[in-house]
């Protein structure tokens, strides 16, 4: 396994965990928007395993939030690199690798942009998360012949640490009043969701049980979007 991200540390951690539990894998440092570091670390999976089975496109921001007049170019730049563009670099540098042996793409995208738009100011966040699921449905299409397999993930809610990353700006003012029912999360009486169950979703998207799926967005969200949607 090769675990990438752009701070060595938790890079180091996770390899260790890995290890500690007899499995296998190697850390890459790179930042998923930037082109020659992608590529770089395509070419570093390649020369130490020779082939690559399945890549979990999971990097992502939620960036600014605010009405779209406060909404700076570059706050949508930063957003839309990391979502969308990180998304496609890491695809394009792993697809030609996987043609060899097929395999499964998974990427994460969100119930904000797909099904879900009540969150108000979430404009780069919720464009690139749409952008998300067509460039997965395309690709499906496109790396079928070749035995690759793309699949969306949509989570809700789920107890992350991406909001430490957010900047909100006068939300108020782009909201719009509505009331919903009492519970943000019927299936779960408004408690989030865990990683783990998200990586129950991912291992089954990645394994051969899912050999028949794809092209296919999955929601992950105890109902959330269906009542804030």
């Amino acid at each position: 396994m090769a675990a990438l991200g752009h701070t060595a540390s938790e890079l180091e951690s996770v390899v260790s965990e890995i290890h500690d539990a007899g499995g296998v894998a190697m850390s890459i440092v790179a930042d998923v928007a930037h082109a020659s570091q992608m590529r770089e670390a395509a070419d570093a999976i390649d020369a130490q395993w020779g082939r690559l089975d399945v890549v979990f496109a999971n990097a992502g921001i939620n960036g600014v939030w605010a009405p779209i007049e406060e909404l700076l170019p570059g706050d949508w730049d930063e957003t839309v690199n990391t979502n969308l563009r990180g998304t496609f670099l890491t695809i394009k540098y792993a697809v030609p690798i996987m043609k060899r042996t097929g395999g499964s793409v998974i990427i994460t995208s969100s119930v904000n942009g797909t099904r879900m738009f009540s969150n108000a100011g979430a404009t780069a966040y919720a464009a690139s998360k749409a952008g998300q699921v067509a460039l997965g449905k395309l690709l499906a299409l496109e790396l079928a012949k070749d035995r690759v397999r793309v699949n969306v993930i949509c989570p809700g809610a789920i107890e992350t640490r991406i909001d430490e990353n957010t900047e909100e700006r006068d939300l108020v003012a782009a909201q719009e009043p509505a009331i919903y029912p009492e519970g943000k999360i019927p299936l779960t009486d408004g408690r989030p969701g865990t990683p783990e169950q998200v990586a129950q979703l991912v291992l089954f998207l990645a394994s051969d049980a899912a050999s028949h799926i794809t092209g296919t967005e999955i929601w992950i969200d105890g109902g959330q979007s269906l009542l804030q949607g």
